[in-house]
């Protein structure tokens, strides 16, 4: 490109140079030319490329279209070579599903979330289904999947899925969840919590390893007792309480007031600000093994936090002193300003 743009502009001064009164008119046509063509030299590849990359992604984002001639053949006709999926198939939560979604028995079942099929049978498995999720990105899975679970008795758990950590990281459906082949026939996940979640989070699971933790490996909680897995409107994709306050409080519903004299932490930062939720050396789930330490981040004369500093008769040098001997009401009182008891 620079080798062009060179020889033209040797050639444009050439013909300036020579150029007289009687043939300036013809010069400044061909010095026109010369810049249009050395422009759109410039400035067509980085076009081409952008068009080829917008026609890539829009193969990649767009479902194949099903052939108008196919028609609805019926689950039976696709047990006769898919017999290990037919069999239990009935007795999947879809089967009842696509009955009620599909309008009819006609389209029950398989065809109900792979297209119709008929063109497929005919063809000995040749011509390829509607709607292969094998074939298919991620996005296009779960939009499939939405088409029904966006909507319904399962609106509210899923509806935020697009827009979810999960979708972002291009997470489907089908990395969680086997349709035809789950071990969980309530859910479909390809494996039972945690171990399921733990194929991705490994950090949180050694954390549930610790000391101190909630009990999921012990099967008392679950993952998504405090997630949802399929998108919320907060950070972590974090549940809320019934009164649309942090979750920790659907259990914890002592901690949560409200009290005339709260803690300040609690309702701003939240119970995170002082404890590791998923699991922790110390006791209690706190962030450090001494609580004065933990209270010192906030309580000292040059904290920005505006709370009060610690008091000078406060001897921190005594061992094994915490602030919660006295400081007993530490999430909030309804009788001490100062949380004791």
């Amino acid at each position: 490109m620079q080798m062009v743009l060179g020889v033209q502009r040797e050639h444009l001064n050439t013909m300036i140079k020579h150029s007289t009164a009687k043939n300036w008119l013809p010069a400044a046509i061909a010095i026109a030319a010369v810049f249009t063509c050395a422009t759109s030299l410039a400035g067509g590849a980085p076009q081409q490329a952008q068009k080829k990359q917008e026609s890539k992604a829009a193969q990649i984002n767009q479902a194949p279209a099903t052939s108008s001639a196919a028609t609805y053949v019926g689950a039976d006709t696709c047990k006769t070579c898919h017999d290990d999926i037919g069999k239990t198939f009935d007795q999947n939560p879809h089967w009842k599903t696509t009955l009620n979604k599909r309008a009819g028995e006609a389209k029950q079942g398989c065809e109900g979330c792979h297209g119709p099929g008929s063109e497929h049978a005919s063809s000995g498995g040749q011509t390829p289904i509607p709607f292969d999720f094998t074939k298919m990105t991620a996005k296009q899975v779960s939009s499939r999947c939405l088409d029904c679970h966006a909507t319904g008795a399962t609106a509210q758990e899923q509806m935020n899925f697009e827009h979810s950590v999960h979708a972002e990281n291009s997470v489907s459906c089908l990395d969680c969840h086997s349709v035809h082949h789950s071990p969980d026939t309530r859910f479909l996940l390809i494996k039972e919590q945690p171990q399921l979640c733990y194929g991705c989070h490994r950090d949180k699971q050694a954390q549930f390893n610790m000391p101190w933790h909630h009990k999921v490996n012990e099967g008392l909680v679950r993952c998504t007792d405090c997630h949802n897995p399929h998108g919320s409107f907060i950070q972590k994709q974090l549940r809320t309480a019934s009164a649309q306050d942090a979750v920790c409080f659907t259990c914890h519903e002592d901690k949560q007031g409200p009290f005339v004299f709260e803690h300040a932490p609690v309702k701003a930062e939240g119970c995170a600000s002082c404890h590791i939720p998923h699991g922790s050396p110390n006791p209690h789930l706190l962030r450090y093994a001494n609580v004065n330490q933990l209270c010192l981040q906030c309580h000292t004369t040059s904290s920005f936090s505006a709370a009060p500093g610690t008091p000078s008769f406060h001897n921190q040098a005594t061992q094994f002193q915490a602030c919660t001997l006295c400081h007993t009401q530490i999430h909030g009182s309804n009788f001490d300003r100062d949380f004791f008891k």
